[in-house]
């Protein structure tokens, strides 16, 4: 019997996981969901993290060694969330090789307090992007009418 994601493939849909947890990337549950269902990407935002990182104990150890070092709570934020899309990124890169860009990808949000600012929008995406350095990486952008120049500017 077939499996059905890998049946959507055929018919040019991607599948891609609305959902991220380092307990998926380290337990190997991310590679075995693009080796069995053929998963082509994986969005993240600011609630999947959060439901990630107060709903498990995956964080714990990293956050007390950010909080001992005087991290605040967006750069704690940031640094978490940084492990966890580049881990990602990396177990996506063959399915990024494989379609030539087409697919592989993982998401990360840039602060949605900045949707009205253009410009801090447009430097904040640059910002991540070049701390992730991988080109697997989709940066999103909230569409509010200031966020369209920086949706161009970025691409």
């Amino acid at each position: 019997m077939s499996n059905p994601l890998q049946e959507i493939m055929k018919l040019g849909q991607s599948i891609w996981y609305d959902n991220i947890r380092r307990a998926m990337l380290t337990s190997g549950d991310l590679q075995k969901k693009i080796e069995e269902d053929d998963l082509r990407g994986v969005t993240s935002n600011p609630t999947i993290f959060e439901k990630a990182i107060t709903g498990s104990t995956d964080y714990d150890e990293q956050m007390r060694q950010l909080v001992q070092s005087g991290k605040g709570v967006m750069d704690i934020y940031e640094d978490l969330v940084i492990e966890d899309i580049g881990e990602a990124a990396d177990i996506l890169k063959p399915v990024y090789d494989k379609t030539d860009g087409i697919d592989g990808y993982i998401s990360l949000e840039v602060n949605p307090g900045l949707a009205y600012k253009t410009q801090e929008t447009i430097d904040e995406a640059d910002r991540l992007f070049a701390r992730l350095g991988r080109k697997n990486v989709m940066i999103k952008i909230p569409a509010a009418q200031e966020g369209l120049p920086a949706i161009e500017e970025s691409i």
